[in-house]
């Protein structure tokens, strides 16, 4: 399989300090395990505090950008992959990742969980309301997670990959 990319994804210019901060100690965990960090990859909100917190935790970052340029890049990018493609790399972002974390909402968060569903892939909620997350949950069903916090976002990716590895043997 390679190593195990985890999408987190959230708001740029809309994402709340606790966004900023619950994204930025999800990067350290995920460095912590050895995962990648995938992220939208502008220097704003989630995407910047998630590879932030993965850089400096000493991880592996991945920056699907919606641009054609590095204008708006973050600087804690290690891999750029420049789009041209607006929000249509949306679809990118959840396919290239393992397991999807959404931390915060906004428009491109809300298209990024639904492609997650669609693509059926386990999606982990992180500081939604509860309204969001049973509507998220009826279109999901078992493969929507929801999280309490950063240390309960990596139990929940922990079990779902050791749920892999024990199909897979």
């Amino acid at each position: 399989m390679g190593k195990v990319i985890i999408g987190v994804m959230g708001p740029g210019e809309a994402a709340t300090p606790e966004d900023i901060e619950n994204s930025y100690q999800m990067g350290k965990l995920i460095a912590s395990k050895g995962w990648v960090t995938l992220s939208g990859g502008r220097n704003q909100g989630v995407m910047e505090a998630v590879s932030r917190g993965a850089s400096q935790g000493g991880g592996l970052t991945i920056g699907i950008s919606p641009s054609s340029n590095d204008k708006n890049l973050s600087d804690f990018i290690d891999i750029p992959i420049l789009t041209g493609m607006g929000s249509a790399r949306n679809n990118i972002n959840v396919l290239t990742a393992q397991v999807v974390v959404v931390c915060g909402m906004g428009a491109g968060t809300l298209s990024e969980a639904a492609l997650a569903i669609k693509a059926k892939k386990n999606l982990i909620i992180l500081n939604w309301d509860e309204e969001s997350i049973l509507f998220i949950k009826k279109l999901g069903g078992s493969l929507i997670h929801k999280a309490e916090d950063p240390n309960s976002v990596l139990s929940i990716i922990e079990k779902i990959l050791s749920s892999w590895d024990l199909e897979i043997n």
